[in-house]
């Protein structure tokens, strides 16, 4: 799954990819580069500039419009928290729906279930949308994220997604510290062992940052050793923002993983 930012103020590209043009090229590099799956995003994750639901959809739904005329064998997929523009990019042909802030708004289960698409059910700690963790605390970090991920993934089924159209993420630094996303990679055979496909997205954040003392410009290792851990795992979906080297190193764990015990 590539990274395309539709935003002025990404913490890891700083907007290069907020011009039409130059999304439509990071998407049509990221597929060329063995991405199966567009992620689009119209507002930065964590603090910034306000962005209403109106400016929201002016910045994904005509680029998604546009990329499905050019790839329209792409799989297309729209990270938002709000029902309003997951409605739009519904309508306009995304095939999933990334909820990144945990059924903040529960209206947007129901938008992928009348629209059949899929829906990405994650984790922040009950924190509100674009609001940072603060002193945040769990008795149990990975049994906090698979109650919730599995309560939003049984909900969103009782409302009409089909099951295979769903898939968790346990959602590193959301409502989280360093210790609690480590905590979370060491023990990801937990949250795979529910049943529910995991998605994985640890692409240059912080906690890789922490961890080697790295800026956001020098986390390529840690985050390929991340999703070799996590492939290693059992994940199954790994959002990105350099797909090449992604599948490169996917590719090596799943040659490891095929060659099995000799002799």
């Amino acid at each position: 799954m590539a990274v395309v930012n539709r935003t002025p103020d990404s913490f890891y590209d700083r907007g290069a990819t907020f011009g039409f043009d130059a999304a439509l090229t990071a998407a049509a590099t990221a597929l060329r580069d063995g991405a199966d799956i567009v992620d689009v995003g119209g507002v930065k994750a964590g603090y910034g500039a306000e962005v209403t639901v109106e400016e929201e959809i002016r910045r994904v739904v005509p680029f998604v419009t546009e990329l499905r005329r050019r790839h329209p064998g792409a799989l297309i997929s729209v990270d938002t928290w709000r029902a309003e523009v997951g409605r739009a990019c519904a309508e306009a042909g995304v095939d999933l729906i990334n909820d990144t802030w945990a059924g903040a708004d529960p209206d947007l289960a129901r938008v992928a279930a009348e629209y059949d698409v899929g829906l990405v059910c994650s984790h922040s700690g009950g924190l509100a949308p674009r609001t940072d963790p603060h002193r945040v605390g769990y008795a149990d970090v990975l049994d906090d994220v698979r109650r919730t991920v599995a309560g939003l993934a049984e909900r969103a089924v009782r409302l009409g997604v089909r099951p295979d159209r769903v898939l968790v993420d346990p959602t590193h630094d959301f409502g989280k510290n360093t210790y609690h996303s480590l905590e979370l990679s060491r023990r990801l055979g937990e949250l795979v062992a529910t049943g529910w496909p995991v998605l994985l997205a640890v692409s240059n954040k912080d906690f890789i940052g922490e961890t080697l003392d790295a800026p956001v410009t020098e986390r390529a290792a840690g985050t390929l050793a991340t999703l070799a851990v996590a492939a290693w795992e059992g994940a199954r979906v790994f959002r990105v923002h350099d797909a090449a080297s992604a599948r490169t190193a996917l590719a090596a764990v799943a040659a490891l993983r095929a060659a099995g015990p000799q002799g």
